[in-house]
């Protein structure tokens, strides 16, 4: 994947910075035109929120759908299951061209089987928590996946205010895993923008997603810049140089 590196404040070590525009935010009828915008801007990845109508509020897209945009893409898909039974569907949306496939802790009874099944298929395995769900849900599995997917709003649609009361949560998960050493990321969705993006960063994130927070300004380029270089300054590099 594409990256901005930095330092982790927690261990001191290298980490890896990721930019993510969720699609969920982009104009549909020009899709792919939004996709090439956004990463000529920088975009690292692509959030693709694939919602059933049943685990949230909201229906999105399916396999097809995401096939489409993996046409038209040049970073890889982070593709986010917010549906019951994700089991059922991974590998659709592996074949489909997902890079990471992340699925609910609240979704599925048989999450290390959901969570072994994406590596198993060559994919980035990834597990989210909506923001009422405790990291304790989650710590047998550590091992198995390579990103968290922390919910700083409750899913469902695009637009929503951050919730600061999810900083903590943040914070904990990362000081748990410098504890193990488990090289995990930490993605952040909902509500992040560039004038708080430096907040997540500061208590432990280090994959961003944004919707409105970028397709919702005029110049995708000076905001994700604006985001990177914030990202710079909250790690600690800005103090460095």
């Amino acid at each position: 994947m594409v990256k901005s590196s930095a330092t982790d404040r927690e261990t001191g070590n290298p980490m890896d910075y990721y930019i993510a525009p969720s699609l969920l935010s982009a104009d549909f009828g020009r899709l792919a035109e939004k996709v090439r915008a956004v990463e000529r801007a920088g975009a690292d990845l692509l959030h693709v929120d694939v919602m059933d109508g049943r685990f949230v509020p909201n229906i999105t897209i399916g396999p097809p759908a995401v096939a489409a945009i993996k046409r038209c893409a040049s970073v890889p898909l982070d593709v986010h299951l917010m549906i019951v039974e994700p089991e059922k569907y991974i590998d659709a949306f592996a074949e489909a061209g997902a890079g990471v496939i992340t699925v609910h802790a609240e979704a599925t009874p048989h999450l290390q089987r959901a969570v072994a099944r994406i590596r198993e298929l060559g994919k980035k395995s990834g597990v989210a928590l909506n923001p009422s769900t405790s990291i304790s849900a989650i710590e047998w599995v550590l091992s198995d996946v390579d990103m968290v997917l922390l919910m700083t709003v409750n899913p469902g649609f695009g637009g929503q205010a951050f919730l600061p009361g999810m900083l903590g949560k943040i914070e904990l998960l990362r000081s748990q895993l410098a504890r193990t050493g488990l090289p995990v990321d930490i993605e952040v969705d909902g509500g992040v923008k560039a004038d708080n993006v430096s907040l997540v960063v500061k208590a432990g994130a280090n994959v961003i997603v944004s919707g409105s927070g970028i397709f919702g300004t005029k110049d995708y380029g000076k905001t994700i810049a604006q985001m990177k270089e914030n990202i710079r300054k909250a790690s600690g590099e800005g103090e460095k140089r």
